[in-house]
């Protein structure tokens, strides 16, 4: 089996890698607005805790949901801006060239976090339709209702994850088979 690779198609792969960049750059500035929401939410609860002894299950909840959006779509933002963690002892070392570090990131992508995005989804999954489909609500007194909300996050967030790991993999390949 031969796999031709035209000049065509290397440009539509890198106008979808260019798009799926724009998608992320656009969600995680979103997102980050909500972490101005979360410091004042923070602020406010704490503020009402210790000077009017007056506390919220609900407003704390709503915190660790804000922290879980936050975090969970976010890590598709963080891996565009290459801000992830990495083991940097060898990948940034001089013994290593670009094409090389192309190459290790290609595996990682294909064989570490592709099939982990996938088995957080799969898993993840009757996690959200069980709660969607039993009504979960919080189980504190004044939590919050609609708990699949927040558990539906967990495979939208692999979702992004999974979508901003094509486009790194595109860039990488191109860069790995020194392709302009």
């Amino acid at each position: 089996m031969k796999i031709i690779i035209t000049l065509k198609s290397i440009a539509k792969l890198k106008i979808l890698s260019a798009k799926i960049d724009a998608f992320t750059e656009y969600t995680g500035k979103c997102i980050s607005w909500l972490v101005i929401i979360l410091v004042l939410l923070v602020g406010y609860d704490v503020s009402m805790r210790y000077l009017f002894r007056s506390g919220s299950i609900g407003i704390q909840e709503m915190e660790w949901y804000l922290f879980s959006i936050i975090f969970l779509l976010g890590a598709a933002y963080t891996l565009k801006q290459d801000e992830h963690v990495r083991l940097d002892i060898f990948y940034r070392s001089k013994f290593l060239s670009d094409k090389q570090r192309a190459w290790i990131d290609v595996f990682g992508t294909l064989f570490i976090l592709l099939p982990f995005c996938l088995l957080i989804i799969v898993s993840a999954w009757p996690f959200v339709s069980q709660a969607y489909i039993h009504n979960e609500t919080s189980p504190d007194p004044g939590g919050l209702p609609l708990r699949w909300l927040i558990k539906a996050i967990i495979p939208a967030g692999f979702c992004l994850l999974i979508i901003q790991g094509i486009s790194e993999l595109l860039k990488k390949l191109s860069t790995a088979l020194a392709i302009d």
